[in-house]
C-alpha cells in the first residue's frame, strides 16, 4: 500500500525538490550562521514538521477550500509575504549594526545565544505560512496516492519522507556553513552576508505578496 511502484519517482522528485535552492535553505543558512549548529539544525528540524501540516490539509481537501476562496487564500499568501518581511527585515538591520552572529573568543568562534524557541518558530512558521507548499502538497501529493489508499495515512507517510530526506539535506548545508565560520565570522563578511539574506528575504515576501 505504501511502498508500491511509484515510490521511487516520488523520492527522486521530492529529493530534487529538497535540494533546490529557496527559502528554505536562506533560513537555515541565515540561523546557523547566527546561532551555530544547534540554531541550523532546530530551524531545519521546525522547517520539515510543516511539511506534515501541508499533507494533512491536503489530504484533508482545505487545500483545495483555500485555493477556491479568494480571501483566505490571499490572507495565507500575504500572512506568510510580510513574515518573510520581517525575516529580511531583521537581517538587513543587524548588517546595518555591523552583528555578524559570530565573534572571536581566544581564536575560537563564538556564535549568539538564540533560544530554541526561536528556531524552532521561525522554521515552522517559514514554512507553514508559505502558500506555494499549500499549492505543491495539494497537486503533487495526489499522484501518488492510489484509489484505495487511505489518504491521511499515505499523505503523512510522503510527508515523512520528505522530513527525512529534507534534514538530512539541511544538516549538510548546517555542516558546511560550520566548516566556514571562521571566515563568516569577519565583521565584513558577515556585514555582507546579513545584507544579502536579508534583501532576497524581503524580495521573495514582496514577490510572494505580489504573485497573482
Amino acid at each position: 500500500m505504501f511502498f508500491d511502484n511509484y515510490l521511487w519517482a516520488y523520492l527522486l522528485a521530492i529529493t530534487l525538490l529538497t535540494v533546490s535552492p529557496g527559502v528554505d535553505t536562506l533560513l537555515v543558512i541565515r540561523n546557523t550562521v547566527r546561532g551555530g549548529f544547534r540554531d541550523g539544525v532546530l530551524t531545519s528540524f521546525a522547517i520539515c514538521l510543516g511539511l506534515f501540516v501541508h499533507a494533512a490539509v491536503s489530504a484533508g481537501g482545505i487545500s483545495l477550500i483555500l485555493m477556491q476562496s479568494a480571501w483566505m487564500f490571499s490572507l495565507l499568501k500575504l500572512a506568510g509575504a510580510g513574515y518573510l518581511v520581517w525575516l529580511g527585515a531583521r537581517s538587513l538591520y543587524s548588517a546595518y549594526r555591523g552583528e555578524s552572529g559570530l565573534k572571536f573568543d581566544t581564536g575560537r568562534v563564538k556564535h549568539r545565544q538564540v533560544a530554541a524557541w526561536t528556531s524552532l518558530r521561525e522554521g515552522f512558521l517559514s514554512n507553514v505560512l508559505n502558500p506555494k507548499t499549500v499549492i505543491f502538497y495539494m497537486a503533487f501529493l495526489p499522484q501518488f496516492i492510489q484509489p484505495g489508499d487511505p489518504a491521511l495515512a499515505k499523505s503523512l507517510f510522503l510527508a515523512g519522507l520528505h522530513f527525512i530526506i529534507a534534514n538530512i539535506w539541511q544538516l549538510i548545508l548546517v555542516l558546511m556553513v560550520g566548516r566556514a565560520a571562521v571566515w563568516l565570522s569577519r565583521p565584513r563578511v558577515g556585514r555582507c552576508f546579513h545584507s544579502l539574506t536579508g534583501s532576497v528575504m524581503v524580495f521573495f515576501g514582496i514577490r510572494l505578496g505580489f504573485d497573482s
